[in-house]
């Protein structure tokens, strides 16, 4: 059984290693979350907690785990170096949950919000965390049974790290707009290519990170949080990319959930090289752009309101200029192909971001299979679901 990501890392956090001596490849690691779909009516089901033990029998306790919401699944990676590695653990993980979610008459849909109805607000997992937010936050968490990919790739330097996030954040509006995979929720077209970064962006520290000048910047902001009684704990700064909290790694978090595993795969290659880059950068001296948090927010939600298909400013540069999605996937590249050429993920990743400006993203497709079956959103979670070992 490959060992899951918080096992590993925790053990590379307590030996750190010096950053000349990291091993290229950096490490990378995966967690998606899903939606639980009654097998009959295609509706989100409340029935993670039967599940998720299911799935721990078959994968392992640690690599599948509940979310807030008990109409959903978490799986989480073991930690990877190598695209074969990583795709094999994510279909590993997909397949096996999706065949624990059958034994309860359930899909596993990989879908950023709930296509079909729910049969009223989900009950919260009984976790004594999730019942806390529910005590503190109210009615906010019932609306949170909502489905994003997180990647987490290996910086050991934590300072390194908290610089390289500066590097980081002006690329996540066009990251979210490759990603959307939630237009429909509760039987509706929101006419948001991803409704889900409407949903999650309600979090009172959920967005783009702020300019963190270092690892002390960085606790001060954190910690000055969480005293006003805003977060409960560290981990609850919900920035789209942000050191770990607990892990030695950057964690990307803008991402809907992918609709399979070669996408989940190819995405997350793409941004073990944007952060490999980002690392170099501070390595170089160079200075990361210090874009406004209310023109970095404003600019994800183009993203998710319009997806590939609109523009957005281009938040990764000083002047920020309005410029087509096409266009900026084209920098993006520019920016990651050498250290995908190094990793030797070049050819996947790119194949990938041609398909995405050539077809749109998650959600182009889920609209694109409505229309075929006239508007019928039932035939969306049967295509979208994982198919069972």
């Amino acid at each position: 059984m490959p060992e899951p990501l918080d096992a590993v890392t925790h053990a590379a956090a307590a030996t750190p290693v010096p950053p000349a001596e990291v091993t290229t490849p950096p490490t990378v690691g995966v967690e998606e979350e899903f939606v639980l779909a009654e097998r009959r009516t295609g509706a989100a089901v409340f029935r993670a907690p039967s599940v998720v033990r299911a799935a721990g029998g078959r994968l392992g306790a640690s690599h599948v785990v509940a979310e807030v919401s008990q109409a959903q699944v978490e799986t989480v990676s073991a930690v990877c170096r190598t695209a074969a590695e990583l795709e094999a653990e994510i279909v590993r993980l997909r397949r096996g949950a999706a065949g624990a979610a059958a034994e309860y008459d359930c899909l596993l849909v990989p879908t950023g919000t709930p296509v079909l109805g729910r049969p009223g607000p989900p009950p919260v997992v009984d976790k004594p965390r999730y019942l806390a937010f529910a005590r503190r936050f109210g009615p906010l968490i019932e609306d949170q049974g909502v489905n994003a990919c997180h990647v987490h790739v290996g910086v050991p330097d934590r300072e390194e790290a908290v610089r390289a996030v500066n590097h980081l954040r002006g690329w996540m509006p066009l990251l979210l707009a490759i990603t959307c995979n939630s237009p429909f929720i509760d039987g509706t077209d929101t006419g948001y290519a991803s409704w889900r970064a409407m949903v999650w962006g309600r979090w009172p520290a959920a967005g783009p990170p702020p300019y963190l000048r270092d690892v002390a910047h960085y606790e001060r902001i954190v910690g000055s949080l969480v005293a006003t009684g805003a977060l409960m704990d560290p981990a609850m700064a919900y920035w789209h990319v942000r050191p770990s909290p607990q892990l030695p790694t950057i964690e990307v978090r803008i991402a809907d959930v992918l609709p399979d595993a070669a996408t989940t795969t190819a995405y997350a290659l793409l941004v073990r090289a944007l952060v490999s880059g980002a690392v170099e950068a501070v390595r170089a001296g160079e200075t990361a752009p210090d874009v406004p948090d209310p023109l970095l927010r404003a600019a994800c939600w183009q993203a998710a309101r319009y997806g590939t298909a609109g523009t957005l400013p281009a938040t990764h540069t000083r002047d920020c200029a309005p410029t087509a999605v096409g266009r900026l996937v084209d920098e993006l590249w520019k920016r990651v192909e050498p250290q995908l050429s190094d990793h030797g993920d070049d050819r996947c990743v790119g194949d990938w971001l041609g398909e995405v400006q050539h077809r749109g993203s998650g959600s182009a497709r889920q609209r694109r299979i409505a229309g075929r079956h006239g508007g019928c959103l039932r035939a969306v979670v049967d295509a979208f679901a994982v198919e069972p070992l």
